[in-house]
């Protein structure tokens, strides 16, 4: 039994007619259930936004000593 193959060209044609067909298929199902129509209201978009920030900081037991020895440093 011997088999047929497809050259690389063949192939590729068929991929891409294969791919057509598909997006035909998918645009006409698609364009027959979709209904667009304006709101009625206008759309509302809440952008109160609360952000807080926290600063977490380290001192080395050096930098401590310092700061307690000079309190008015900073």
């Amino acid at each position: 039994m011997r088999t047929m193959e497809l050259t690389k060209h063949e192939r590729r044609a068929t991929l891409d007619t294969m791919r057509r067909a598909t997006m035909i298929l998918l645009a006409g199902g698609t364009a027959a259930c979709v209904n667009v129509t304006a709101p009625d209201k206008p759309i509302v978009i809440n952008l109160n936004i609360n952000v807080t920030q926290e600063v977490v900081y380290r001192l080395d037991s050096d930098a401590k000593s310092l700061i307690k020895q000079n309190p008015g440093i900073f």
